[in-house]
C-alpha cells in the first residue's frame, strides 16, 4: 500500500516521504479501515509518540496521521460491534501507525459510525476538533445552558468547533482573534468578539469558563477573567496563572465513540459545520504538510475517492 513515512527526526519534515509499505494485519479488538480521508496535525512530528513506542523503543519507519474516515475491511479476532463494509470515523492511537495510508488497523472501541450522507472528507475533519470541543467544553468545563464562555482562537480549527458547540448548548460565547477573524468568528455563532491585537482582555465580562487553545501569556490573562466556581481549561499544556475562586484543567484529547456520534448528528442537522481549509491527494501530502501557508481550516488529505 501507499504511505506516507517518516524516518529521521532530526530530519522533521525533509525527512518524510511516500513510500510502499505492508499493508496492517488486525490485532485482537482490532479492525482495518481502508482509509478514505485523512486530515494533518501541524505540530505532529514533535509528538513523541510519532518517533518511539510506549516503552521508549524507536518505532521508525511509522505513518503519522490520527484522524481519519474510511471502510472496514477486516476484523481482527475477538473484535465486536463493527462489522465489514460499514463507513466509520475516529482517532487512531498516537502510538500506532496512523492514517496518511491507503490501510490503517485501529482498534475498534475508537471509532464510531459515519452516516451514508456525511462525506468522508467531512467526516475526518470533525474528528480532533470535534472530540477537543466537546470534551474541553462538556466533560472538563460541565459547560451548562445559559452559562458564558470565552473561547480564543475561535476562527480556528478547534475554536470554531468550540464556538458552535457552545452555542448550540444554550451558552452565550465570546470568541477572540486578529481582527480579520471578526467577521468569520461570528458567523460561526459568536455573540461577541475581543481582537487581541487591540481590545484589552482584561475588559472583558466575567465568564464561567475560558476555552483555551493558546496558552502563555493570554492564558494567564484569562485566568482573572473566571467567575466563581469556574473552569479555565486548555490544551496548550499547564499554566502558571490560577482563577483566584475558579480551577485550571489541562487534557489531552480521547477517542470516545459516543461523542463522535453526538457530534456528527449536529452537522446533520445543521446546528454544526465543518471548518475545512483544503483537500489535497495522498500523492500531495507531504506538500501540503511542509506548506508554510495556514490554511484557515482543517487540511485533509482525500486518500481514496
Amino acid at each position: 500500500m501507499k504511505a506516507v513515512i517518516v524516518t529521521d527526526e532530526t530530519a522533521g519534515i525533509a525527512g518524510m516521504k511516500l513510500a510502499e509499505r505492508p499493508e496492517p494485519q488486525a490485532a485482537i479488538n482490532d479492525v482495518i479501515v481502508q482509509v478514505y480521508a485523512s486530515s494533518i496535525t501541524g505540530d505532529e512530528l514533535s509528538w513523541p509518540s510519532t518517533w518511539v513506542d510506549r516503552a521508549g523503543h524507536d518505532r521508525t519507519p511509522s505513518i503519522p496521521g490520527h484522524e481519519l474516515a474510511g471502510v472496514v475491511t477486516a476484523l481482527g479476532y475477538g473484535t465486536t460491534g463493527l462489522s465489514v463494509g460499514q463507513r466509520v470515523f475516529g482517532l487512531t492511537d498516537w502510538y500506532r501507525n496512523g492514517t496518511l495510508a491507503e490501510y490503517v488497523a485501529v482498534e475498534a472501541r475508537n471509532l464510531a459510525l459515519l452516516p451514508d450522507d456525511v462525506d468522508f472528507t467531512v467526516g475526518a475533519a470533525l474528528v480532533m476538533p470535534g472530540l477537543t470541543a466537546w470534551q474541553g467544553l462538556f466533560d472538563h468545563g460541565h459547560l451548562q445552558a445559559g452559562q458564558t464562555v470565552l473561547v480564543h482562537g475561535a476562527a480556528g480549527i478547534v475554536g470554531s468547533m468550540a464556538v458552535q458547540l457552545a452555542r448550540e448548548a444554550g451558552a452565550r460565547v465570546i470568541g477572540t482573534g486578529r481582527a480579520a477573524h471578526r467577521q468569520t468568528v461570528l458567523g460561526f455563532g459568536a455573540q461577541e468578539f475581543v481582537d487581541l491585537d487591540n481590545d484589552s482582555l482584561e475588559n472583558v465580562e466575567k465568564v464561567d469558563l475560558v476555552f483555551d487553545v493558546l496558552g502563555g501569556a493570554i492564558a494567564n490573562k484569562s485566568a482573572g477573567l473566571i467567575r466563581s466556581g469556574g473552569i479555565l481549561v486548555t490544551v496548550a499544556g499547564p499554566i502558571d496563572a490560577v482563577p483566584a475562586n475558579g480551577s485550571t484543567i489541562d487534557f489531552v484529547v480521547e477517542a470516545i465513540p459516543s461523542q463522535l456520534s453526538e457530534i456528527v448528528q449536529r452537522l446533520r442537522k445543521g446546528s454544526l459545520k465543518a471548518n475545512i481549509g483544503s483537500i489535497s491527494s495522498l500523492d500531495d501530502a507531504i506538500a501540503t504538510f511542509s506548506s508554510p501557508n495556514r490554511a484557515s481550516g482543517k487540511k485533509i488529505i482525500r486518500v481514496r475517492s
